[in-house]
């Protein structure tokens, strides 16, 4: 699965995300001690909609657009507005010409004392990025493989803050390679905000990922159950053949008030973003009656 991101961005599948991005950085900042923001797959930090890809793949129409073109109600408007306010940012005119990706959204909402890791490993993307932020002293961009860059960055000297593990999907072993990278990861910094963003295409896959990681964190690393929490937005059967059908998000000790904003968000998203029959959401601690019962066994 290729997913270089011009050609999606703004989607339903980046609506989600960067609500949960934007949710979990507005939380972090309301306390005034400095937190950094990693990112591993960083891709150009604002994606052009009036670009040759965006246009070849107008996706932005089904997801940024009906949610700023939509009627919100008071508890979305709530769970939506720090990732409305990069959305305004990004297009001071009013009218979506530009969509701001993971970089972006978090450069709106850090703080003069905040600072930002961007790794791009993608050589031309990388030196966008780099110049997108060269003036703005809290971020360092750098072409690197950011699955080998968390050894050295973590833990970061804040000892607060957010890693986003968001990659492109372009390897046939992604999903094992984002594994290995989380434990890593967490082992390292394990008090330390995770979102990890992955498709419900190979839903095999996703399900192994998710549980996989839910029983590590619970079982051999002693997390409290509150501390995963998987949110999943499909637009149409996720069975359909074509484009991408669903995506979500696995958060490891995301804010307590992330649970709430989500289940006021994933219903209103379901119905206003569906292309079809069978659109849905959910949202659970990745654990599965399975998986519980295949702990027992073990034990």
């Amino acid at each position: 699965m290729n997913y270089r991101h011009a050609f999606h961005a703004g989607n339903f599948a980046d609506v989600l995300k960067h609500a949960v991005l934007a949710l979990c950085l507005t939380h972090l900042t309301r306390k005034d001690k400095a937190l950094r923001y990693i990112d591993t797959h960083a891709g150009i930090g604002r994606y052009d909609l009036t670009s040759d890809e965006a246009r070849r793949s107008p996706e932005w129409q089904g997801g940024v657009a009906r949610v700023m073109d939509a009627a919100r109600p008071e508890a979305v408007e709530a769970a939506l507005a720090p990732w409305l306010s990069a959305v305004r940012a990004a297009n001071p005119d009013d009218t979506l010409t530009a969509y701001p990706g993971s970089p972006d959204v978090a450069a709106s909402i850090l703080r003069p004392h905040d600072r930002m890791h961007l790794c791009e490993l993608h050589e031309a993307d990388c030196r966008t990025l780099d110049q997108r932020y060269i003036r703005d002293a809290r971020v360092k961009a750098e072409c690197r493989d950011g699955y080998k860059a968390l050894s050295a960055l973590l833990p970061p000297r804040e000892r607060r803050g957010l890693v986003m593990i968001d990659p492109p999907l372009e390897q046939r072993d992604e999903m094992v390679a984002m594994a290995r990278a989380a434990r890593v990861a967490l082992e390292r910094w394990p008090t330390g905000t995770y979102i990890f963003w992955r498709p419900l295409k190979d839903l095999w896959a996703s399900e192994r990922f998710d549980s996989g990681l839910a029983q590590w964190l619970l079982f051999e690393q002693d997390f409290e159950p509150e501390k995963v929490l998987r949110a999943d937005l499909w637009v149409r059967d996720l069975e359909s053949e074509g484009k991408l059908a669903g995506a979500g998000v696995v958060g490891v000790n995301p804010p307590h008030t992330l649970e709430a904003d989500l289940l006021a968000l994933l219903p209103w998203l379901s119905e206003t973003l569906a292309q079809g029959e069978g659109a849905g959401w959910r949202l659970d601690g990745a654990v599965t009656d399975e998986t519980l019962e295949l702990d027992e066994d073990a034990g």
